[in-house]
């Protein structure tokens, strides 16, 4: 009972924290975090259990490199696309043939508009030209031509809708197919699908001739990656299937799509659609009528048949014979790849053909509706264990429960997905367990603790006197409680120092520590700056505390400025006591961090935390990559509008995903030459060209500017860019690519 009434509070807080997570999983609100977490671990047991074998039952026709240089741009004249498609039925024997193209607007390659044009001016009355006209008139109109190739065969036409994410205009283009059911199928079921406001078609002439059609509408998730596929989207009313979903449906001569209920119903407003039947087939789906796509693996899972080769008989007969065929491409600069779970460059066509596959092998895997109670069950039941039992047990013992009930949570998902096909969220869970976990712990440690002891934190061990002496004056402002703060925060590193070392005794070593630390610390202190930590080599040191500091961002600059000017002129000294040469690299950045006391109940530190302390430690790790002494982040150099900076870069660096750009500070305006100045904007041009692509132009600026270079500098910007420029002009980045330099290493 003792041990109860102490925790009362760790327990209190733990229910809160599993009343947070039941609102997430009922939807009551969203917390990005957790989705993405979900999303990450979902693509995790999709890699690891995917086949990755090759299905043999489906073959791409792809519009590829080979096929546009040998016919020339897309789209093609449809007398040759009438031409593949007799080809692929009458010689080849294809089973059925799907387009994963849509064709919106004439085909007036033949010119036939121009000779219509001419029969209703200027030749109207020659009776001559008109017979002529009527009778080579079939053989010109090159969709009605297109449109009696695909008829009486099974041939579906691929397109998209619009406006469903609602950031596209409703436009309306061609002719829609038949919907697979029609409104009022679903009246009362109160079913959200996804619905869109618009869409482009194909032509009258070509849709009507065609076996059907089916959409290929991909919404990404909200990190921007294809998982799932609207088997039914809505408009007005009515529900059309998509591309792989008519295809199937064609296969089997057209039977009806049936929704597919369960039995047992547990709540009169459950929406109650977790399948669609087609054929004698289910295919599962979630809450929007979406089918998870069950990658069978990287891009290459399906045979790949090159258009030009269909058209010029250069393919196998037998290798097509009954075959699914779908018609796309991967082509990069006709633009249908996709950022998917088993690749971030994937083309679009695989996906369609997966779902075939997994519709025949009866391998999708079910996200149906009810998943929402399961995740809540699940949630209830681990998070009120492990809230109501940890903070009576002993840290071990809680260890220990918290790992057991984390692997039943983990062992279960797997039986389910492995096993049932069954796709249950885990990222929820095992953060619910954890965060209640870590939160007992840290309030056991920090907060009982640190109330059993009086903290006496003497500022004076990281601030200068003067500073000291200014904060005594009201010491009831200042505390070492933790708090948030805008503030400019700097790391100073030795380069080489490994080396260095091995090359000194210890003696020497200390000597040398000493005689380098202690003027670069007396530089910090000149600017008003606190020194948070010496590590090692490395110096720590951050502004806007524990004394506000309007000019944070400019002390640090000049901090770190002058701290390279005295190690310069430190080196005659080093040299003269036989030591080697000292060169520091420098990072600085600006942003919202945590600063207090933290640490444990042995050892306690007034130093800073948060992302933006991270990105300053990850700029001083990349100044040698680009010759540079100092690097700062854009926020510092936002902060200091009145000094001079050369950009060097957008990185996104470890750790990090939104890329950021970064800067050397040359010193305060009307304090560089002109020269400088002009090279500056020499080089800011050439970073315009570079991230045009516009490869030629950046090259030359770029060589004209290193040409400036004095022979021998450490500063080779400009040949770090003249070999990235070597190696996109042989390795092309990909179509998606920003112009940032992700660093992987910290």
């Amino acid at each position: 009972m003792e041990r109860l009434k102490q925790s009362w509070v760790r327990i209190v807080f733990g229910v809160l924290l599993v009343l947070v997570f039941l609102g997430n999983a009922i939807h009551f609100y969203s917390i990005p975090f957790i989705q993405q977490i979900e999303a990450i671990i979902y693509d995790a047991r999709l890699r690891l259990t995917m086949s990755r074998s090759v299905d043999e039952r489906i073959v791409i026709l792809d519009i590829d490199e080979k096929s546009l240089a040998a016919e020339g741009h897309w789209p093609w004249p449809r007398n040759r696309m009438a031409s593949l498609v007799d080809k692929l039925f009458d010689r080849y024997g294809i089973a059925v043939l799907g387009f994963d193209v849509v064709w919106a607007e004439k085909d007036e390659s033949s010119g036939l508009k121009v000779l219509d044009q001419l029969a209703a001016r200027e030749l109207k009355g020659d009776g001559a030209y008109q017979a002529v006209l009527a009778q080579i008139r079939p053989k010109l109109d090159y969709d009605e031509l297109f449109a009696r190739s695909i008829k009486g065969r099974r041939v579906v036409l691929g397109y998209f809708f619009s406006g469903a994410l609602g950031d596209q205009e409703a436009t309306t283009t061609g002719m829609l197919p038949k919907p697979a059911l029609v409104a009022g199928t679903f009246q009362g079921r109160n079913i959200p699908f996804i619905a869109a406001t618009g869409y482009s078609a194909n032509l009258p002439v070509l849709q009507q001739s065609a076996a059907g059609g089916g959409h290929f509408t991909q919404l990404p998730d909200i990190d921007g990656v294809t998982r799932r596929v609207p088997m039914l989207m809505e408009y007005k009313g009515a529900y059309y299937e998509t591309l792989s979903l008519a295809m199937m449906r064609a296969m089997l001569d057209f039977p009806e799509v049936v929704p597919g209920y369960p039995d047992d119903v547990w709540s009169k407003s459950y929406p109650g659609l977790e399948w669609i039947e087609v054929g004698g087939m289910k295919i599962p789906v979630d809450e929007n009528a979406r089918a998870l796509i069950p990658y069978r693996g990287r891009a290459g899972s399906f045979k790949y048949v090159s258009i030009t080769d269909v058209l010029h008989d250069r393919v196998p007969a037998a290798s097509l014979k009954d075959k699914i065929v779908i018609l796309g491409t991967t082509a990069p600069g006709l633009l249908d790849l996709r950022s998917t779970p088993v690749s971030p460059v994937y083309p679009g066509v695989e996906v369609h053909a997966n779902l075939i596959s997994g519709m025949l092998d009866g391998d999708i895997k079910q996200k149906p509706p009810y998943v929402m109670g399961a995740e809540f069950t699940l949630l209830l039941v681990s998070g009120l264990l492990v809230a109501l039992l940890v903070p009576l047990l002993s840290p071990l013992r809680a260890t220990l429960v918290t790992l057991a009930v984390l692997g039943a949570a983990v062992a279960i998902n797997v039986v389910v997905w492995h096993y049932g096909n069954l796709v249950l969220p885990l990222a929820s869970g095992l953060m619910l367990i954890s965060l209640i976990y870590a939160m007992d712990m840290a309030y056991g440690f920090f907060v009982e603790a640190r109330a059993k002891r009086q903290i006496t934190g003497l500022f004076g061990q990281y601030v200068p006197p003067e500073l000291v002496d200014e904060m005594s004056k009201n010491p009831e402002n200042f505390s070492m409680a933790g708090e948030s703060r805008e503030m400019s925060v700097l790391f100073s590193d030795v380069r080489g120092f490994t080396s260095i070392s091995e090359g000194l005794d210890p003696k020497e070593l200390t000597q040398l520590m000493n005689e380098f630390l202690t003027p670069l610390t007396k530089v910090i202190y000149k600017h008003r700056g606190t020194i948070d930590k010496y590590m090692g080599d490395c110096i720590m040191a951050f502004w806007g505390a524990p004394l506000d500091d309007a000019q944070h961002a400019r002390h640090a600059i000049l901090a770190g400025l002058e701290m390279q000017k005295t190690l310069h002129e430190l080196q005659p000294y080093f040299k003269q006591r036989g030591w080697p040469a000292i060169e520091v690299g420098i990072g600085v950045n600006t942003g919202r961090m945590s600063v207090g006391n933290m640490g444990s109940e042995i050892r306690l530190a007034y130093t800073v935390m948060g992302d933006a302390v991270n990105l300053a430690s990850r700029l001083e790790g990349i100044t040698k990559q680009y010759g540079v002494g100092m690097v700062v982040g854009e926020a510092t150099r936002e902060k200091v509008p009145d000094f001079v900076f050369r950009e060097l870069d957008r990185v996104r660096v470890k750790g990090k995903e939104a890329p950021v750009a970064i800067y050397e500070p040359l010193g305060p305006a009307g304090e560089v030459a002109q020269s400088v100045l002009d090279e500056i904007k020499l080089f800011q041009q050439a970073l315009k060209y570079y991230r045009a692509r516009d490869w030629d132009r950046a090259e030359l600026q770029l060589l004209n500017l290193q040409k400036t270079v004095p022979e021998g500098s450490e500063f080779h910007l400009y040949q770090l860019y003249l070999k990235r420029i070597a190696r996109y002009r042989a390795e092309p980045p990909a179509g998606d690519w920003d112009g940032v330099t992700t660093f992987e290493t910290k």
